[in-house]
């Protein structure tokens, strides 16, 4: 991050900062607004990823205070869709990856834990949006689908589309693995014009049938 700010300031571009709803943590505010400071642990199994991104979005905001760097920052929530690697560790893709094998799709936790699930176009298209802005907006502003789904309503949607006959088996949740996550989409609607479109079981499909396409 600080090697691209540094090339930003030098060719004096415009730059995006892709963060993530990980610096919220395991939020204590339920939706989350870009106001929220967020509950994260520094020192845990996950914090290199929730902390490297918190510290990159300071990283933007320090060039902006003392360069006047024109800086964009987004906050991403859980994106899915086409061309997902099959192996990337996302819940999403390994619940596919398991149903169209007939493998038991795993569950961590009790699979009450909530998430959003945003369609990789709708995601582009707020991108676009936000980079588009006056450069007197910087954000940071929650990019994600507001509509919240158990992990476990995941799992039964997923066997639904892809006809599988895996069972669900569940295992421990793995530390500081946050309960809720949903994004207060306020500020985008406001500013950028934007809100997601695709519904989950839509955006599931076209998913699903990328998978079916290509070697498992």
């Amino acid at each position: 991050a600080i090697n691209m700010l540094g090339l930003a300031k030098r060719v004096k571009a415009k730059i995006l900062q892709a963060s993530t709803s990980e610096v919220y943590g395991d939020p204590k505010v339920h939706p989350q607004s870009e106001a929220y400071w967020g509950h994260v642990n520094p020192i845990g199994l996950r914090s290199c990823y929730d902390e490297g991104k918190r510290c990159a979005e300071t990283l933007f905001f320090d060039y902006r205070r003392q360069h006047n760097l024109r800086i964009k920052v987004a906050r991403i929530f859980n994106t899915y869709g086409p061309r997902m690697h099959p192996n990337d560790g996302r819940v999403v893709s390994n619940f596919i990856v398991q149903a169209l094998k007939n493998e038991p799709i795993t569950v961590y936790g009790d699979g009450k834990q909530t998430r959003s699930f945003c369609y990789a176009d709708d995601l582009i298209n707020g991108l676009i949006r936000l980079m588009d802005t006056p450069d007197e907006f910087t954000g940071p502003v929650n990019i994600g689908n507001p509509g919240e789904f158990t992990i476990s309503e995941l799992a039964e949607k997923v066997l639904v589309l892809t006809g599988s006959t895996s069972k669900i088996v569940f295992k421990p949740l793995p530390s500081d693995d946050p309960v809720q996550r949903c994004p207060d989409i306020s500020l985008a609607r406001e500013m950028l014009g934007w809100s997601p479109r695709v519904a989950l079981d839509d955006g599931l499909a076209k998913t699903i049938e990328y998978f079916r396409t290509v070697a498992i």
